[in-house]
């Protein structure tokens, strides 16, 4: 591998952590989207395991679900004051017009490993640009 190919890897890895920690998709550009947030049921399964189940009308895709997940998920951190959550796996369903989200976080007030985390903090406040409930 040249320096350049190597320092490209390098640059679409770091592209990737960053992508994970990004907020949903820049409504704005996609036209109408006019979601309906139908609530967050919270479950404790296990110390800092928690399941996010969240309903939606008007979702475009499993990536709207998913933000609604997430958003909950910051929140619910900093309720419980910890400053992370690292994503474990998130689940989608559509039944007719109901869009149907089942996530699994773990919460931590240190930043966990791996790709998939969020800063709390800053993620409730994306939410909050984007118009997307927390718990």
């Amino acid at each position: 591998m040249t320096r350049n190919a190597g320092s490209m890897a390098r640059a679409g890895v770091a592209a990737a952590a960053l992508a994970a920690c990004a907020p949903a998709a820049d409504v704005s550009s996609m036209g109408s989207f006019t979601p309906g947030y139908d609530g967050i049921e919270t479950i404790l399964l296990d110390g800092d395991l928690v399941n996010f189940r969240v309903a939606m009308t008007g979702a475009r895709n499993n990536a709207d679900v998913e933000a609604y997940a997430r958003c909950a998920a910051a929140q619910y951190a900093l309720i419980r004051g910890a400053g992370f959550a690292r994503h474990v796996r998130t689940t989608v369903a559509q039944t007719g017009e109901i869009w149907r989200g089942d996530a699994v976080y773990t919460i931590s007030a240190a930043l966990p490993k791996g790709f998939r985390t969020i800063d709390a903090e800053v993620t409730v406040r994306d939410c909050g640009s984007l118009g997307i409930p927390t718990v």
